[in-house]
């Protein structure tokens, strides 16, 4: 069950146990959020006028009544392109006052706190998220240079690269020993919530069918086209394929840069082959790549991001938004830099600032943006197997 706002009360159970046996029946109480989410659901239900656009109205169709959990899946079924903002008639101004973009990407906001393990922690960052990213990265670099410093004094962090690279500054078993229990604990953490948002409403079995549709749907961000291919609204009704480039460079640098660092990993356990690595050579080419499209990616969404219509999405949550952008414009830009600056002073300083800055982004991965990607895959998922299911209306205490 996951950690939604829950009331418990005690019933009388005449069907089990016998006369008189009593047992504890959890309720959900909706948040206000939740409230909202089946607010407007119920009208768009009546009206379908949007229902082509993407999946969340198709999905929307199949229930008369929206649970918190309902409301959750919908919300990050919903990739807040815009398009039924614009398309409806009992929009703001309008007494209805329907915002599905922002009611639902309140929600989402919502499901990182509620499902975050531990919540604590999600609900701190959803606060604080540029503050608390910048602190950091700030913090641990800081840590980072001090190390160093005390080895070899101050003049350690002007040193251009040795003969072995950065390895030569820190030992590889340190750096593995650094990052491995950051990047195990961001593993168990997104796992964790992902499985309580799934086990809150699971919509059945798997197909490889279903497996492949939403594979298909998240790799090629299918719902950011608006519904009809030409893209989403941002900064006013005018439709625009940008934001579906700026996803998809971020994404797939995102994915390149994870691959260079396998492709080392394999160079160095498998093949025996030590850093630092030659431009022409799997890690670098992929790297390079990858650093550039994350870095061109992310300088986009943070772009079009403070450009964004007021009434789309959640203004709230623009500091996490932007924190988790930062992160990873950070994290390109100082890699690349790295790459180039081997024969240059101040080599040192730069990698503690990039290595602090991944450690970083490791550390708040399950509680800031990026844990939308993984619960919106989830939700893909959810719907591809739903779809496939007899139709039936459902209840909100199904």
């Amino acid at each position: 069950m996951s950690p939604l706002d829950v009331l418990v009360r005690e019933a009388t159970d005449l069907s089990e146990g016998g006369p008189g046996a009593r047992r504890v029946i959890p309720i959900r109480t909706a948040t206000a959020g939740e409230a909202e989410v089946a607010r407007v659901m119920q009208i768009c239900n009546a009206c379908r006028y949007c229902e082509g656009f993407c999946a969340v109205f198709p999905a929307m169709t199949r229930r008369l009544a929206f649970s918190p959990a309902d409301a959750h899946f919908l919300a990050n079924l919903c990739h807040n392109c815009g398009a039924c903002l614009h398309a409806c008639q009992y929009a703001p101004p309008h007494e209805f006052a329907v915002n599905v973009p922002r009611a639902l990407a309140r929600v989402r906001g919502q499901t990182y706190a509620d499902y975050a393990w531990p919540p604590a922690l999600g609900r701190l960052y959803q606060r604080n998220g540029l503050t608390l990213a910048l602190a950091l990265v700030a913090g641990l670099a800081l840590f980072l240079m001090l190390a160093v410093a005390r080895q070899g004094g101050l003049a350690a962090l002007a040193q251009p690269a040795g003969a072995g690279g950065f390895y030569a500054v820190f030992p590889h078993n340190l750096m593995v020993a650094l990052f491995a229990p950051v990047f195990g604990w961001a593993v168990l953490a997104l796992t964790l919530g992902v499985r309580r948002f799934w086990r809150d409403e699971a919509p059945g079995s798997t197909s490889a069918a279903a497996l492949a549709e939403a594979g298909n749907n998240a790799l090629s961000l299918k719902y950011l086209d608006g519904g009809h291919g030409q893209g989403c609204n941002n900064e006013d009704d005018a439709f625009t394929l940008w934001r579906r480039r700026a996803h998809h460079a971020t994404f797939y640098g995102f994915m390149l840069c994870f691959a260079a660092t396998a492709s080392a990993t394999l160079y160095h356990y498998v093949l025996g082959w030590q850093a630092p690595y030659g431009f022409n050579t799997l890690p670098k080419l992929l790297g390079t790549a990858g650093g550039l499209s994350l870095a061109l990616g992310c300088a986009g969404l943070g772009w079009l991001n403070l450009r964004r219509h007021p009434l789309q999405g959640d203004a709230a949550q623009k500091p996490m938004d932007l924190g988790f952008l930062l992160l990873l414009f950070l994290t390109a830009t100082s890699g690349l830099a790295l790459m180039l600056s081997h024969a240059s002073a101040g080599f040192t300083a730069l990698l503690c600032l990039h290595l602090g800055t991944v450690m970083a982004l490791f550390a708040t991965l399950p509680y800031g943006k990026f844990a939308h990607g993984v619960f919106r895959v989830a939700a893909l998922l959810k719907w591809a197997i739903e779809k496939r299911l007899p139709s039936r209306l459902k209840l909100a205490d199904d």
